[in-house]
């Protein structure tokens, strides 16, 4: 050990001591920070499976995969960032002593390799990470870029230490090889080697390197420290706990049911509870539970959620990474406020510091952000604008595109419900639907004797429940939208003659039916929600007294009803066999009780509902009724997991869009970039939604007049119900006249040998699949 050796070595020594200890510190302190957010004790197990699910997706980058042009880089980065820390450490010897090596590890090929991979491997994906940021910058793309409002400069940072790490590992290890100090095989040093050709044999310049390796990891170090806000760093550390304590224990994302409303770490109960006691959602940054702080903390604003937001992507307020990154940064400013013991009661008063000086030794800056109103427009200073709150519809496509696994939606809705039950400040358009739920059981207002006025037009009688459930198989659960908006009536009618035809025992309940409940709740009234969810339960549990509980069977044609029934009634008492109507016609049709007999000639495009699709994960029913109707399913650009929202659920259907362009219309315009001669889907409110952009785009004249929505069971009734054409005497009676229009009929005409109508277009025209969101 010479002087330099011994001189660099104390000053990394002395630098790592600082720069650790302020590690530490900051450590300690998000610790105590995220603390401050509510109990959850649903998160604390079992280990089991949390544990597989955290290896699946870190190791095998599961989430972070679903942009495939990023996922490998990231990966590479993430090992690096690993498996290189030994390559750091290992610095700190090298600096005294040039040869020094890990023990037993240091006279591995194998382990050699594995640091020449590392090296080269941070570099690469380091570099790719911030050529992929440079392409799709914002002053490119502005609102497209899934950068936008992200903080580059930090990123950027990041990126630069990654790739200066790279050059460390392959740098020491060159200067090591050089000075002879491993007798490697070439495929154990394939770069190092090469490098160390080209450099002198010093010991001082293999401890000049390692020094420089080791300053570079500690300005990161005490950069971190110091921007506890960093959330583009920090995840290399928050994002394994985020994982792990994720809402669903078996892996699934936050989709489906919502979080309960909690207070203090148990469900509310809203005959006990009491507003200056108790929490009801956020009305306050401390109101979030510890996850959500940690969610805050963990977000990396990659922006795969804003890229996926329909409202972002229409021209409104909401970024979801925006969201939550606001509140990050409120949270992080106002914790010294609430580390001393500040807290506020309902009515905004001080209770929790006190005194003749209660605010000594509190920053001035935390003092302000405690004054900050959680929902407020510009005028109050408000940390969430009122427009961004009510701009979500809860479609989910946030939370299934985060590689950390951050909840957005159950905190959007979180913070609805102070807003709607203790401010009373929501959108005018909203009382009257709550009022029309509270006294009519549905949103419309409609009498509940008009519940069966549906099935006044069918050849047949619909069996309404009297009493005794016997026999039949299934409840059919018809839905408001079913059973008043005229529509979604031709669904339901669709779907009560499949069931007669396949001879399905299935009964309704008619003016017994109330409303789910799902638009109170996604619009933040969980006081509704309960009272029509209580309602239902009971009746639903009279309903199948008798009845074993794995039989107690309910189809529902609505995708809303099927989340609430299937996920959030088990809360409540209601354990129910729930499915949906694609799901049991399609069934229907494997089995031969639904056969199709002249199959339908048309283009068809396929608009997954969110609550059907990303909420319950249901794709492959539908599509393989579209099928089985004959139909040639013309796919959009974003589909399946990706697709985009029709705008009406988060109880938007009852919400005017003021801002930006107009959700329905803008998946309209992306179904019509299929050339399609029908827009099917499989919920009567994306019915409703694309209906009124079809419109809406032939009264452009961008559209043409022959396009129209219907729902699956539609089709399907087509190819079943309609009888092939009778065999012509001649072959030029088949032939269409000059006139005809093969749109002018549902499905068009079959042809004398039982194939349907070739289609006018017979090569598909659909819009390709644009390139995986940058």
């Amino acid at each position: 050990m010479g002087a330099v050796q011994l001189t660099l070595g104390l000053i990394a020594v002395a630098v790592s001591l600082v720069a650790w200890s302020m590690f530490v510190v900051t450590i300690v302190r998000f610790v105590k920070i995220i603390r401050l957010g509510q109990p959850d004790p649903t998160r604390n197990g079992p280990f089991g499976p949390r544990m597989k699910t955290l290896i699946k997706e870190f190791a095998a980058h599961t989430r972070m995969n679903k942009l495939k042009h990023v996922g490998p880089w990231h990966w590479l980065v993430m090992w690096g960032f690993l498996i290189g820390s030994l390559a750091l450490f290992e610095a700190y010897g090298e600096v005294f002593e040039p040869t020094w090596g890990w023990p037993i590890l240091d006279h591995w090929s194998l382990w050699h390799l594995l640091m020449e991979l590392l090296g080269v491997g941070t570099i690469v994906g380091g570099l790719a990470l911030a050529v992929i940021r440079q392409r799709n910058h914002p002053r490119r793309a502005d609102r497209v870029s899934r950068f936008a409002g992200s903080n580059f400069r930090q990123a950027y940072f990041v990126e630069f230490i990654v790739v200066f790490e790279g050059i460390g590992i392959l740098g020491v290890r060159a200067a090591k090889s050089a000075l002879g100090s491993h007798d490697l095989p070439t495929w154990a040093a394939f770069v190092s080697e090469p490098l160390g050709n080209l450099l002198p044999a010093s010991a001082t310049l293999v401890s000049v390197f390692a020094f420089i390796k080791l300053m570079g990891a500690m300005i990161w170090v005490w950069v971190v420290s110091r921007n506890m806000t960093m959330g583009v760093a920090w995840h290399r550390f928050s994002a394994f706990p985020n994982i792990y304590f994720k809402r669903e224990d078996d892996g699934g994302v936050a989709l489906g049911a919502l979080k309960p409303m909690m207070s203090d770490g148990k469900p509310l109960d809203f005959e006990e509870a009491d507003p200056e006691k108790d929490v009801f959602g956020a009305g306050k940054v401390e109101d979030f539970s510890w996850k959500g702080w940690l969610d805050f903390t963990t977000c990396t604003e990659c922006g795969r959620c804003q890229s996926q937001c329909p409202a972002w992507n229409t021209g409104k307020p909401l970024s979801p990474k925006l969201l939550i990154t606001q509140l990050r940064d409120h949270a992080y400013a106002k914790a010294p406020y609430l580390l001393a013991g500040g807290r506020k009661d309902v009515t905004g008063e001080e209770v929790g510091l006190t005194g003749d000086n209660p605010h000594a030794g509190i920053d001035v800056l935390a003092l302000a952000e405690a004054e900050r109103p959680l929902i407020g427009g510009p005028d109050e200073l408000g940390v969430i604008d009122p427009e961004v709150l009510w701009s979500c519809t809860s479609c989910g496509a946030c939370v299934e595109q985060c590689p950390v696994d951050i909840e957005h939606v159950d905190h959007i809705v979180d913070m609805r419900r102070y807003q709607v039950m203790i401010e009373s400040n929501f959108p005018t358009e909203l009382n009257g639907m709550f009022k029309n739920l509270e006294n009519k059981g549905n949103p419309w207002g409609q009498n509940a004797k008009d519940r069966l006025a549906w099935a006044d037009d069918l050849d047949f009688e619909v069996p309404v429940f009297e009493g005794e459930f016997g026999d039949t198989e299934y409840l059919f659960w018809v839905g408001c939208a079913g059973a008043f908006e005229d529509r979604a009536k031709k669904t339901t009618r669709a779907v009560a003659e499949l069931l007669h035809m396949a001879d399905v025992k299935y009964t309704v309940l008619g003016p017994e039916e109330t409303c789910t409940g799902d638009p109170a709740r996604r619009a933040g009234n969980e006081f509704v929600f309960q009272m029509l969810a209580q309602q239902n339960v009971e009746v639903l549990n009279t309903v199948f007294e008798d009845v074993e509980p794995l039989k107690r069977k309910i189809v529902v044609t609505c995708a809303h009803c099927f989340n609430t029934l299937a996920n959030e009634y088990p809360e409540l008492g209601g354990q129910y066999e729930v499915v949906h109507h694609t799901q049991l016609l399609n069934r229907l049709v494997r089995e031969k009780r639904l056969v199709p007999v002249a199959p339908i000639a048309e283009d068809v495009t396929y608009h997954d509902p969110c609550y059907l699709g990303r909420h319950n994960k249901v794709y492959d029913a539908p599509r393989e009724l579209v099928g089985a109707s004959g139909a040639s399913l013309r796919e959009m650009p974003r589909h399946g997991d990706r697709s985009m929202c029709c705008g009406a659920g988060g109880a938007r259907m009852w919400m005017e869009e003021r801002i930006g362009k107009r959700i329905n219309v803008e998946r309209v315009d992306e179904a019509l970039g299929t050339a399609p001669s029908k827009i099917a889907t499989g919920c009567p409110f994306c019915r409703v939604m694309l209906t009124d952009g079809v419109t809406s785009r032939q009264s452009d004249g961008l559209a043409s007049e022959k396009v129209e929505v219907v729902d699956v069971a539609q089709l399907l009734l087509t190819a079943v119900k309609r009888k092939p054409a009778p065999v012509p005497s001649t072959v030029d009676t088949a032939l269409p006249s000059n006139g005809s229009d093969p749109l002018e009929e549902p499905g068009g005409e079959a042809q004398p040998d039982g194939k349907a109508d070739t289609p006018t277009d017979e090569v598909p025209t659909g819009t390709p699949l644009p390139d995986e969101d940058k």
